[in-house]
């Protein structure tokens, strides 16, 4: 005899488990919208953090070129900044070229970070360029491809300072 159930009517189909495919479409249109969200936030996250690496090294580089200038008055007699052994201790990065320049006299320098092409920074050469120099002047000369004219500071994350 089949089991009954406390209205007396006999049981007789087991009740289905699982989920129906209603639920899994659904669950799967939430986790499309949430990577769609995700991947583009985590992608500008890891381009910031390179971006922050090669400000980084310029501010670095300029502390050299400074003590440097304190021991010898001058910022080095080359257009490489070799004064301050740039060639020998230049920044090693997988993202960026540093370049430096001093003047006729050694008084001033200028040293740029560019992007290089195809590095995770975009698909071209110097999609992003920072620039300082000897008064501590900073500017974003590229940032995400686009020329920057006016930007007395390094943008990393936005396009204000």
């Amino acid at each position: 005899m089949a089991p009954s159930n406390p209205t007396g009517h006999l049981q007789r189909y087991a009740t289905a488990k699982g989920f129906t495919l209603i639920e899994l479409m659904v669950t799967v249109v939430i986790i499309s919208i949430l990577a769609a969200i995700a991947i583009p936030s985590y992608s500008q996250y890891v381009i910031r953090s390179k971006l922050t690496e090669s400000v980084n090294s310029l501010a670095d580089i300029r502390v050299r070129m400074e003590q440097f200038y304190q021991d010898n008055r001058n910022y080095g007699t080359t257009t490489s900044c070799n004064g301050a052994t740039l060639p020998v201790s230049a920044p090693t990065s997988n993202y960026f070229t540093f370049t430096c320049g001093t003047t006729t006299g050694a008084q001033t320098f200028s040293i740029a970070a560019s992007s290089q092409a195809g590095k995770g920074l975009g698909s071209a050469a110097g999609d992003y360029a920072y620039t300082i120099n000897q008064s501590n002047e900073k500017a974003t000369t590229k940032y995400k491809g686009t020329t920057q004219t006016s930007k007395a500071c390094w943008l990393i994350s936005g396009s204000e300072c």
